[in-house]
């Protein structure tokens, strides 16, 4: 998993005379509300804090599109089927209830859940037995009581590497996650797949200049099913996670461009991010903030101004 770094600043002489890296951040950001046509409202908020023990970590919440059921993942809390587990919570009324594990995890690794934006699915990542690679993606339906069947996504879109953090765009037609296999960039690149009937077609990586020799990872569509936020370090073992947001222009992604500190934090990791489906204007991250031993659940408001309209045509 990601770890931390104390973070380069670059001087802003230098800034003035060359292209800022984008590993590098300018000191000018820690009060920057916008980035890349991406502007956050306020300060991100913590989810519920109550629903599980603060000891344990909690990552990438997904909310239903009905806003009254939450699930997230912890790799380190007991109670579950294994080490990695996803847990549920439920809104009742004005409170969500004491989170509990679900019904599909394994004694293996189960993480990175995602619904769907019509809530029929919930698609997440495993190496139960029976995939192809190390962890794959899979989905799983709701039903009136819970869960269904577990489904494989299929050889077009797993492999022998590792899959992370699958969402399916807001019209359901493509599907975006994360994979270290061979053809990348470098560690961790962002690819997608488009729907065709009722599986997938092979996966491509994002066109333009997003993926980069480090890890591009956790990544969310936003409200128009274009822009994306998503994870970045250069070394999992030794850098900091920030989160990134890059557009769209005649097909291809740009670089992208770090969010600012309402979203990240200097001292550890931020990762996990996810549309809210019961309110787009709003997606949800996971970071350390106020002196947490681990990683919280959080909620961003956020807005895409009229100058970052994306180039829908060539999704």
């Amino acid at each position: 998993m990601p770890g931390s770094y104390l973070p380069r600043c670059c001087a802003f002489v230098i800034a003035l005379m060359a292209t800022t890296s984008i590993w590098d951040c300018a000191a000018a950001d820690r009060a920057r509300p916008h980035a890349g046509g991406l502007r956050i409202v306020g300060e991100a908020t913590a989810f519920a804090p109550t629903v599980a023990p603060a000891q344990f970590a909690r990552i990438r919440l997904t909310l239903s599109p009905d806003g009254n059921t939450a699930l997230w993942f912890s790799r380190n809390r007991p109670g579950g089927a294994g080490s990695y587990d996803i847990w549920m919570s439920r809104r009742e009324g004005a409170r969500w209830t004491d989170s509990t594990p679900v019904s599909f995890n394994t004694p293996d690794r189960d993480f990175d859940p995602a619904f769907s934006a019509d809530g029929r699915y919930v698609y997440f990542s495993s190496n139960r037995p029976g995939g192809v690679g190390d962890d794959d993606l899979y989905r799983v339906a709701v039903t009136a009581q819970g869960f269904g069947a577990v489904e494989h996504l299929g050889a077009a879109v797993n492999s022998a590497g590792k899959e992370f953090a699958p969402m399916l765009s807001p019209d359901g037609t493509r599907l975006l996650f994360s994979s270290d296999r061979v053809g990348g960039a470098g560690g961790q690149d962002l690819y997608v797949a488009r729907r065709v009937d009722a599986g997938f077609a092979a996966a491509q990586r994002l066109p333009g200049s997003l993926n980069t020799a480090g890890h591009e990872f956790d990544a969310t569509f936003l409200a128009d099913g274009a822009t994306v936020v998503f994870g970045r370090a250069k070394d999992f073992s030794k850098d900091r996670a920030d989160l990134f947001v890059s557009h769209v222009r005649n097909g291809r992604y740009d670089a992208g461009e770090r969010l600012p500190d309402t979203v990240n934090n200097r001292e550890h990791d931020t990762y996990g991010p996810m549309l809210d489906w019961s309110t787009r204007g709003r997606f949800t991250v996971s970071t350390r903030r106020d002196g947490a031993a681990e990683m919280g659940l959080y909620l961003v408001d956020y807005a895409l101004d009229d100058a970052a309209a994306t180039d829908k045509s060539n999704r």
